[in-house]
């Protein structure tokens, strides 16, 4: 892994919680992020490339989880956490920017040390 490991954030269509998650952090200095959707609605659609280039990807519910081993059963995936956070907020919430922050930071820091 390089100094500054890749991150990957994935919800359902890439605008609310996964985009908030990219604009909280896409200034942060101890890695890049970037977000997905796995929706063929997405604005921004998981591709093969996404999941090659993440050194650790965010999943926000389970199921998501299970969507991405099952689209990319072939592919040898990076660690891939689950942050439990239900499609209940809008982009920016209050409160899915304080939970994303929260979860986020403390699994970065159990997995990474950062």
């Amino acid at each position: 892994m390089t100094d500054q490991p890749n991150i990957l954030v994935v919800c359902g269509k890439n605008k609310k919680r996964s985009k908030t998650a990219e604009q909280i952090f896409k200034k942060d200095p101890r890695f890049y992020i970037r977000s997905v959707g796995l929706s063929p609605k997405s604005e921004r659609k998981i591709s093969e490339n996404d999941l090659n280039w993440a050194d650790l990807v965010f999943v926000m519910e389970q199921d998501h989880l299970l969507k991405i081993k099952d689209l990319f059963d072939y592919l040898d995936l990076p660690e891939i956490e689950v942050l439990d956070i239900e499609d209940e907020y809008e982009y920016m919430d209050e409160d899915l920017v304080e939970i994303l922050t929260d979860r986020i930071n403390d699994t970065l820091e159990y997995l990474l040390g950062i």
